[in-house]
């Protein structure tokens, strides 16, 4: 099986309202902003870059009381968001809040 793992480290920039898929399932759509400084090719680079997610199940009621501006530790996989969409979303299996700095 191949691999798909994305964790990322930020800060909550959007949190929308914890909201049900027609099955019940509760789901959460986050925005994840992202700033460090990467190595590439030898050479630092300033990275900057907001990750459009979303949290599914119990996990997302345990975090629809996260603000917007709370450090995060995200991981889990990147899909379509949708069946005809070519845009990306992580969709978050585990969740951490971390301390800025």
């Amino acid at each position: 099986m191949a691999t798909n793992l994305l964790v990322i480290q930020g800060e909550l920039l959007k949190v929308e309202e914890l909201r049900f898929t027609p099955a019940g399932i509760p789901i959460l759509n986050l925005i994840i902003g992202h700033l460090s400084e990467q190595v590439e090719a030898g050479m630092k680079r300033r990275v900057e870059c907001e990750v459009n997610a979303m949290v599914m199940g119990e996990l997302a009621k345990t975090c629809q009381n996260l603000k917007a501006g709370t450090a995060v530790k995200a991981a889990g996989f990147l899909a379509k968001r949708g069946f005809k969409s070519t845009q990306l979303v992580m969709h978050i299996n585990q969740l951490e809040k971390v301390s800025q700095g």
